[in-house]
């Protein structure tokens, strides 16, 4: 059920379906255990606050609601691409990510 995600906190990705199809943002939170992950500036909720100590006047704020992780794609760094990142091992063991359209590996 609850695993490793496609995507990592500062992964730049795209929203594939909903209602910010074709958007980019960067992954500010991952939750594994929901398969769930916040993307800055996209999927914005609004938020009735009661007054506390970091909203002293409360009000109606906005914020970031989760997105499905099936519902997003992660973009390449080097090529800029929507990608399926494929797994690949090093010698040492270690698993990493690796760009099929431009052969980039990177953690």
């Amino acid at each position: 059920m609850a695993g490793e995600l496609h995507v990592r906190k500062g992964d730049t990705v795209v929203v594939i379906t909903g209602k910010d199809n074709g958007s980019r943002g960067k992954v500010i939170a991952t939750m594994p255990e929901k398969e769930r992950v916040l993307v800055q500036g996209l999927n914005m909720i609004k938020r009735h606050q009661r007054p506390n100590a970091k909203h002293p006047t409360g009000g109606i704020i906005e914020k970031e609601a989760p997105i499905e992780v099936s519902n997003v794609k992660l973009v390449c760094p080097k090529c800029n691409e929507n990608i399926r990142a494929k797994r690949v091992r090093l010698a040492d063991g270690k698993s990493m990510r690796k760009c099929p359209k431009c052969g980039e590996v990177y953690e």
